[in-house]
């Protein structure tokens, strides 16, 4: 019995046509970390060993085997470097994403990774990818209550201007995803985190509040305010005016 891989994290349904430039986004990510991927590090690796092991330890949950990981763990330099190469650019620009800043994220990257490759507690439970990127977003976020950029007030709201009988029509929004990218720059911290977090990291809401340390249903009004912030920027050209 095979152990199962990398089986992908569903994004829930929301602006069908916002979604479809996020993911969009998510491809040219992907894309662009290729080129340092060899055959061998772009999946997890089935390992009868490790299905044994975990069937021993009575493990449930899937196993995410990880040859590269598991080269880290005995100390393997090359291995190391391989690992980071394959994840750098992605976490980087998960990092962006939340604190908007190139200086901040570089040193979230490097802080990151500094945690990560401490494989101690590393236990295949979850892939690699998914592992450093919570690290990210957690320090990412770290960042910004140090300099008290997320308070959320689900009483105020920044988009005055769109009221309920307003809602911008989705569909008739043109984007790219370079727009969406500038326009999400635009919006306040606390909007941006959630939008990020649940668009591009693929979170849901309750994942966010707990990443956040927030109620769940701050998420969903922040994401609603904000997804509307951020089209009502893209329909005025990008321009927050």
């Amino acid at each position: 019995m095979p152990i199962r891989v990398n089986a992908p994290r569903k994004i829930h349904r929301g602006a069908a046509f916002l979604l479809s430039r996020i993911h969009a986004a998510e491809e040219c990510d992907a894309r662009d970390d290729d080129s340092s991927n060899t055959a061998g590090n772009k999946k997890c690796i089935s390992n009868v060993e490790q299905y044994l092991k975990a069937k021993r330890l009575n493990l449930t949950a899937t196993v995410y085997y990880d040859e590269l990981v598991a080269k880290c763990k005995q100390g393997d330099a090359y291995s190391y470097e391989m690992l980071y190469r394959q994840y750098a650019k992605a976490m980087y620009n998960t990092s962006l994403r939340i604190v908007n800043n190139t200086a901040d994220a570089e040193d979230v990257l490097q802080e990151s990774f500094v945690a990560a490759f401490r494989l101690d507690n590393f236990d295949y439970s979850s892939t690699f990818g998914a592992w450093v990127k919570r690290i990210v977003v957690n320090k990412s976020i770290d960042v910004l209550r140090k300099r008290k950029m997320i308070t959320i007030d689900i009483n105020e709201s920044t988009v005055n201007d769109i009221g309920e009988d307003e809602m911008i029509d989705e569909d008739h929004v043109r984007m790219k995803v370079e727009e969406i990218k500038k326009a999400m720059i635009q919006l306040p911290s606390g909007y941006r985190t959630v939008l990020s977090l649940f668009l591009f990291e693929g979170y849901d809401y309750e994942e966010i509040a707990e990443i956040m340390n927030i109620q769940a249903s701050t998420v969903r009004t922040q994401y609603h305010r904000g997804k509307q912030k951020l089209l009502h920027i893209l329909e005025k050209g990008g321009n927050d005016e």
